[in-house]
């Protein structure tokens, strides 16, 4: 398996994506929660149907592109593939030497933010990113190999990862995590997104206010034909509260929900909507009591 994965990483871009593109449409053809899931979420956001159509295909491209990434050669670059807006934010972070908090959405090339962060500013600063380790051994094996580089460090979601990215930021690096994932039982508030409560992650803005540092919404825009990206940069655009009482989190959470949901309206057909994002987590009552 491994063997074939390594010969379609070598292909060129635009026709891996075109590959992603149809594979994406056969995942929604055979997966009718898959197909039931993509739609309600779509919907619930306000999606046309020409939009719910061509999200289908780029979900398909993401995934590709992400086998792309993941078997690059170590030397390799992104180089001329990436172009930046808003970047200006960053280096005015870096220049005072204030911690970066990267909120990234499952919005576009996700997987190559990091990638093309750690090639412009990993020289000065690390960055430092959050994940979840695959359940399937292979994926766990390419995501483990793909993290591995010069200026880029991962941590496990875990108490030990929280203390690794608060200490990063109290140094004046950067840090990333994915806002939109639902995090595991206890460890988020329901917040509204897109009209829907959702349970949100409260690590985010803890990360924030604990350390005075800049959170600064990043996604990657996948241009069409296998021409590049294009990376977003801007501020959150709200202050969050300091408090870590139930109501403040909240109250934080749901700003941070605000900012995701603007960003994800620029490209909305990038959107990864069949992401479970309204699933409850065991033992979380949806009205955010804990079950007995």
């Amino acid at each position: 398996m491994m063997s074939l994965l390594r010969w379609l990483a070598r292909w060129p871009l635009p026709r891996l994506q075109a590959l992603g593109a149809g594979l994406g449409w056969l995942t929604w053809a055979l997966s009718p929660s898959y197909r039931r899931r993509l739609g309600q979420n779509a919907v619930l956001a306000g999606l046309s149907p020409a939009q719910r159509r061509a999200s289908v295909a780029e979900a398909g491209r993401m995934a590709a592109e992400a086998l792309w990434l993941w078997l690059m050669p170590a030397e390799q670059r992104l180089g001329s593939r990436v172009r930046w807006q808003g970047a200006e934010w960053v280096d005015q972070a870096l220049g005072a030497r204030q911690g970066l908090v990267f909120l990234t959405p499952h919005l576009g090339s996700f997987e190559v933010s990091a990638r093309a962060v750690v090639e412009r500013w990993g020289h000065l600063r690390p960055l430092t990113v959050m994940y979840r380790p695959a359940r399937s051994a292979l994926l766990r094996e390419l995501e483990e190999g793909a993290r591995a580089r010069p200026g880029l460090a991962t941590v496990p979601a875990a108490l030990s990862g929280v203390r690794h990215m608060l200490r990063a930021l109290r140094k004046g690096e950067m840090v990333g995590l994915l806002p939109d994932q639902v995090p595991p039982q206890g460890q988020g508030v329901w917040a509204p997104f897109f009209g829907q409560d959702a349970y949100t992650v409260t690590l985010a803005a803890r990360l924030v206010t604990q350390t005075d540092a800049l959170a600064v919404v990043v996604w990657c825009e996948r241009l069409p034909k296998g021409q590049g990206f294009v990376m977003h940069f801007e501020p959150l655009g709200e202050t969050l509260p300091a408090a870590d009482d139930a109501a403040a989190q909240v109250t934080a959470a749901t700003a941070i929900n605000r900012a995701m949901e603007r960003v994800i309206m620029q490209k909305p057909e990038q959107y990864l909507w069949g992401y479970h994002r309204y699933k409850q987590p065991r033992g979380q009552d949806v009205a955010g009591s804990e079950s007995p």
